[in-house]
């Protein structure tokens, strides 16, 4: 029996210069609607999706298309058929929305890709791939497999990152990526492997091509980064905050059109060593690239578009990878004397609000995007925004800002490979969409980023700036000590334990009440949280740590704003975290604070004068706490206080013996390590109250915590 949803015909379609071509639903909304019509909805998207990217296929010529890798570097289309099927079931088994799998075998074999650089997994050996007919029975009983369920699953809204549909809709937005990336590796095959379909005809307007020229940007600030109840569907990295000033720049009011970036082809920019990047050069002799990857010449100029090559339409926007579209600036740069680039995120940001390009419902303004028009790019005249055209769509447009994650990035636990294994500063982010760009892919807020060799349907616009590109932070730290203690000054409470490093400081605020609070130090200050802390009092703070590492991470957070580690969970397995002064309400202080790194036991002259000295769990690792103690008061102000914690852990692998301060026999009786602070500290300091206890947690895994107590005792300087 047919279910209500299996039976439900799909809309008319709206694409008028299409009749033939299918019609790409937009992204639905996810925050609102009534649960009925909102399961009939993403019924219809996920059939309009699924039933499109298998028409994709139908442009290879016969089943060898199949088989023969479009480059070398990627698998074979007969992978990708699969693969978006097994996404929806690997990601349904994995959320426990599907009891048994459809096929394992094919979710085995069609479970991950290859990146574009790994060259270990590419031999044919390695892989006995299944036939079409198998791949394409496949695909129907995943079909059927997620209608049933999207005619079962109960459904209340909102949908987020919590409800068991997000995993649904992860699995359509996929697919849509795919849809794109398909069409490329397609686009990249023989030619003989492919055919024109009439569901993918290309554009068959050209005319002359414009003559580019620059319109000002007025300076002006950008707010990106969804929130976590935004309305529609993101991927991990589009979540968060990031704010930035951009300055005043001019942008070209045209993508880089074919005829353009011919006079860069002409002028030997292709020859010429000073035009690329030591990167890009590399690249360019390994391809032996002489010219764009899609130009062909066959007694003149052709483009290859999917299924057939075209005499070069001239005013179509020029198709490169990264390295190709930043030569092109250099030599523009050079024949125009002024600063050529391509902008930034956040200036592609700014150029969207300047030219009136607003994210109103489900898409962008008119462009040539979600296959709309037509399966290929067109002349770069046609749709204009504001004073510019093609601010979004008609090709992906790089831009100099490599990926990173905005501040509150979090991993989906569903799809924690997606975003975090880019952030190492070789992914670049490209911006606004191309032809076939749809659902999550057309938004505005869409982030998606290849390496700089990469072939999208991706081309570029130049700015000319006088403000420097600034790498954006993407690194996260992965020693596992750094990030543990990373997580400890910075992190959140563990089992209702206060903050350490927050409560020391705390504490010592509130014992320098009625004192003066000029300077401070703070000793063995690792990561820095103290220092920072320290700072809502004291006009200045100086951190000293052993340790360049820990050091590192105070200077990052300072000079940043923000910190970014990733935890173990249990094994191989991590969490990615990002933690910011603001957030922890110290962002106003961090110019009052400084870090240096140095030795306790040996502590630098300039080092003194001090009305307030912390050693937070310093004593019991110290080679010569005995030195440390007796010299300390030297550094210290009259009145000024000394406060030390410490859970007097003695080990002689940091400390020798002889150098303990207690916690062994003297003279037969105990010797307690306060006994010993009592006697080295007494002839220049008094107790101050009592010692009390101050709990910490560090977390080594998400299951393992080490739950310690420090004793801190409070020591005023007496009068010289």
């Amino acid at each position: 029996m047919t279910s209500p949803i299996q039976g439900t015909k799909l809309p008319e379609k709206t694409s008028t210069t299409r009749p033939n071509a299918p019609a790409l639903f937009r992204t639905p909304r996810l925050d609102s609607g009534i649960p009925d019509e909102k399961r009939q909805e993403i019924a219809q998207y996920f059939l309009n999706t699924f039933d499109t990217y298998t028409s994709l296929f139908n442009c290879l010529a016969d089943d060898n298309g199949f088989y023969q890798k479009s480059i070398p570097l990627r698998h074979p289309l007969i992978f990708y058929l699969g693969h978006t099927a097994t996404f929806f079931v690997n990601k349904l088994v994995l959320a426990k929305l599907l009891r048994e799998r459809v096929d394992p075998h094919m979710e085995s074999i069609f479970a991950i890709g290859v990146d574009e650089m790994s060259w270990d997994d590419l031999n044919d050996d390695h892989y006995d791939w299944p036939s079409v007919s198998q791949v394409m029975d496949y695909r129907a009983k995943v079909r059927t497999t997620m209608l049933d369920l999207i005619d079962t699953l109960p459904l209340t809204m909102p949908i987020n990152w919590e409800s068991p549909w997000w995993p649904l809709i992860m699995g359509i937005e996929h697919e849509r990526i795919h849809l794109e990336t398909s069409s490329v590796l397609i686009r990249q095959h023989d030619l003989a492997r492919v055919r024109p379909h009439p569901d993918w005809r290309p554009c068959q307007h050209t005319g002359e091509a414009p003559a580019n020229n620059l319109i000002s940007v007025p300076a002006g600030t950008v707010h990106i980064g969804k929130p976590y109840e935004d309305a529609y569907y993101g991927w991990d990295n589009e979540y968060g905050e990031h704010q930035a000033e951009v300055e005043k720049f001019k942008a070209s009011q045209y993508l880089v059109s074919n005829q353009e970036f011919l006079s860069f082809v002409e002028a030997g920019g292709y020859e010429q060593d000073r035009y690329w990047s030591d990167e890009g050069r590399s690249w360019r002799d390994f391809a032996g690239a002489k010219h764009p990857t899609f130009w062909r010449w066959h007694n003149g100029w052709h483009l290859r578009l999917m299924t057939e090559e075209v005499p070069m339409p001239w005013d179509w926007p020029v198709e490169v990878n990264y390295h190709e579209a930043k030569a092109f600036c250099d030599w523009k740069g050079e024949q125009t004397g002024q600063p050529v680039r391509m902008p930034t995120e956040d200036e592609w940001y700014r150029l969207c609000s300047e030219a009136g390009v607003q994210e109103v419902g489900d898409a962008p303004a008119s462009a040539n995007l979600h296959l709309d028009h037509a399966a290929s790019s067109c002349p770069v005249t046609r749709y204009q925004h504001g004073e510019w055209f093609d601010v979004v769509g008609n090709v992906w447009q790089w831009t100099e800002t490599p990926i990173y994650p905005f501040d509150n990035f979090k991993v989906h636990p569903l799809y924690d490979d997606f975003t975090a294994p880019t952030f190492d500063g070789q992914h670049n982010l490209i911006k606004g969409g191309s032809w076939v760009s749809c659902g999550n892919e057309a938004r505005l807020s869409s982030r998606y980023a290849f390496r700089r060799h990469f072939f999208q349907h991706a081309g570029f616009r130049y700015i000319t700036s006088d403000s420097e590109v600034v790498e954006p932070n993407a690194y996260y730290e992965s020693n596992k000590l750094l990030a543990e203690y990373a997580e400890f000054h910075f992190g959140d409470p563990s089992f209702g334990v206060g903050n350490f490093p927050k409560a020391l400081a705390d504490l010592a605020l509130d014992a320098m009440q009625g004192k003066t609070a000029h300077k401070a130090l703070d000793l063995g200050c690792a990561c820095g949280r103290s220092s920072f802390e320290l700072a809502r009092k004291f006009d200045v703070v100086e951190g000293v740590d052993f340790s360049a590492n820990f050091i590192n991470l105070g200077v990052e957070m300072a000079n940043r704003g923000s910190v970014r580690y990733s935890l173990t969970e249990e094994g191989d397995l991590v969490s990615y975290h990002t933690r910011t002064l603001k957030g922890l309400g110290l962002d106003t202080y961090a110019d009052k604070v400084s870090f240096h790194q140095g030795d306790a036991c040996n502590l630098k002259p300039t080092f003194t004068g001090y009305d307030l000295v912390l050693a937070a769990n310093l004593i019991d690792r110290l080679y010569r706490p005995r030195r440390f103690l007796d010299s300390i008061h030297e550094r210290i102000n009259d009145g000024g206080l000394l406060i030390i914690a410490s859970p007097y852990t003695w080990l002689e692998e940091h400390t020798p013996k002889e150098e303990w301060i207690g916690g062994f026999k003297k003279d037969g009786e105990n010797y307690t390590t306060l006994d010993g602070l009592r006697d080295h500290l007494s002839n220049h300091f008094r107790l101050v109250g009592e010692p009390r206890k101050v709990p910490f947690v560090i977390r080594e895994t998400r299951h393992k915590h080490q739950h310690t107590l420090s004793e801190v005792t409070v020591w005023e300087r007496l009068p010289r």
